[in-house]
């Protein structure tokens, strides 16, 4: 067993012990000890192992003379700056942690999975370890500009959202300064309002009677009815649905809460009239659960109806919906977003200029009416005036 005295060298404060060496094929080594005096106080403190650390003598006296000097840290001193440190970085608010506690308060559905997806592959590698007040503009741009290349600009514009929320959510809780500089956004271009002329839809109407699938063409129809969601039509069930009071739940809607439509009477129609099975899916798939794709059925009925091949037969009967009554002049816009459980009023303003179309016919239309009562009201003055120029004439005859 090595022996714990200590034994001096010809340094002064330098001395060293016999311990067991960690590595190796020798059984012990030395290690080496510094003894001074700092502010008045007198510190002992390990210099290194023999081996493990390669020390020597010499290098102990000179750790010494630097701590004497002040020209390097104590142990201590070492270690409450470490301890700092760690409580310094504990304490930061980067992005990878503003993100965890952002994540921890979303429901775990489809669009927090598909933000997940975003942030591992596009944020976390270029800001995870940073502050809000770290992120350099350059970099954001950097990130924009290398989105061109591999997402569409929508998806891009998506992700410099999600650092944006991110950050705003942090500083909405107090735990990080927002960024100083704003996020430019991708500008997108392919907000797609789809229609359909009247005849379209009457041939849309024929294919649908003529198909012979249990739920192509009745999806089709709700979702004109109702201007309900692809995925909104694959997740209804019958109990979300209330003959009594009237209405439709839609239950986590793209993300957001549970919403409530009315029910009109198409969809109730359609609805008391289609055949229930055993599942609790109004549209169910295989086996009774919940529906994962029907492309197939519903494009066999937009071919046979002649539509467009750009038109996307559920989502697109869902803008058809909504800019039927856009167009009508009779639903204002907040209507309209609360019909189409839109998160954000900007969503539905795609449909203003058909609102604003229907304004100008009737604008028109009181254009035409007042100017057939000033054209009337005219037409009666110069009558009078006539009947007037003949009255005196008149009389001269008679006399």
């Amino acid at each position: 067993m090595p022996s714990r005295a200590r034994q001096k060298t010809k340094y002064p404060g330098v001395y060293f012990v016999e311990a067991t060496r960690v590595l190796g094929s020798q059984k012990t080594e030395r290690v080496y000890f510094i003894q001074y005096r700092k502010n008045g106080r007198l510190i002992e403190e390990k210099a290194g192992r023999q081996f493990k650390d390669n020390m020597t003598p010499a290098k102990a006296a000179g750790i010494r003379a630097q701590r004497i000097e002040g020209a390097s840290p104590t142990n201590q001193e070492r270690r409450l700056e470490i301890l700092e440190q760690k409580k310094a970085e504990e304490d930061k608010w980067t992005i990878d942690r503003l993100w965890e506690e952002y994540r921890g308060q979303k429901p775990d559905n489809k669009a927090i999975r598909t933000d997940v997806n975003r942030y591992e592959k596009y944020l976390k590698p270029r800001f995870g370890d940073l502050e809000p007040q770290d992120i350099a503009h350059l970099e954001v741009d950097r990130l924009r500009i290398g989105l061109r290349k591999s997402v569409s600009p929508q998806t891009a514009k998506h992700i410099l959202a999600l650092l944006k929320r991110i950050i705003n959510f942090g500083v909405r809780k107090g735990l990080c300064s927002p960024l100083p500089f704003a996020i430019e956004m991708p500008r997108v271009h392919n907000l797609k309002t789809e229609d359909l002329s009247s005849e379209q839809l009457t041939r849309l109407f024929g294919a649908i009677e003529a198909d012979t699938h249990a739920q192509a063409g009745p999806m089709m129809k709700m979702a004109l009815f109702t201007g309900l969601r692809r995925g909104e039509l694959f997740k209804l069930k019958w109990e979300h649905v209330d003959f009594d009071r009237g209405f439709i739940s839609i239950v986590d809607p793209k993300g957001g809460p549970d919403e409530k439509i009315p029910l009109n009477e198409l969809a109730r129609l359609l609805l008391e009239s289609h055949p229930r099975t055993d599942s609790r899916f109004v549209f169910p798939g295989r086996a009774g659960d919940q529906r994962k794709d029907i492309n197939k059925h519903v494009n066999q009925i937009k071919q046979k109806a002649g539509l467009p091949k750009d038109f996307r037969p559920l989502h697109g009967l869902r803008h058809v919906y909504a800019s039927i009554l856009a167009s009508s002049g009779q639903v204002d816009l907040y209507t309209l977003q609360k019909l189409l459980t839109h998160k954000s009023p900007l969503m539905t303003q795609r449909y203003a200029h058909l609102r604003d179309d229907a304004l100008r016919r009737a604008s028109n239309l009181a254009g035409d009416l007042i100017g057939q009562t000033i054209k009337g009201t005219e037409t009666r003055n110069k009558k009078k005036k006539q009947v007037k120029r003949t009255q005196p004439r008149q009389r001269s005859q008679r006399a």
